[in-house]
């Protein structure tokens, strides 16, 4: 749901252009190729997602801008907490320039 949320509430933002996938299988929308050569970044939610990336995608690690915001799996969809710590988290990565 981490995903989901930052997709909401950023798919109108017009710095982005965003897309969302999960690493699992029984994600809604499964991590493929197709989106990861579609973005110039990626952002992940758990250190096992970069991992993921770099195991399955290996040229795409290496040459994409990966970025880790560290958030846990333990909050609900467009949960107020969740939605407060993506935007703070976003607009610092956003700030320091790496997106």
């Amino acid at each position: 749901m981490r995903s989901a949320t930052a997709h909401t509430i950023y798919q109108d933002d017009n710095r982005f252009e965003v897309s969302s996938a999960g690493t699992d299988a029984n994600a809604q929308v499964v991590l493929t190729q197709e989106l990861l050569d579609w973005a110039d970044s990626i952002i992940v939610m758990e250190r096992h997602h970069r991992n993921f990336i770099r195991k399955h995608y290996p040229k795409v690690y290496e040459t994409k801008k990966i970025v880790c915001l560290y958030i846990p799996d333990e909050y609900d969809y467009m949960q107020p907490e969740l939605i407060a710590l993506l935007k703070c988290k976003i607009e610092e990565v956003y700030q320091r320039g790496l997106l």
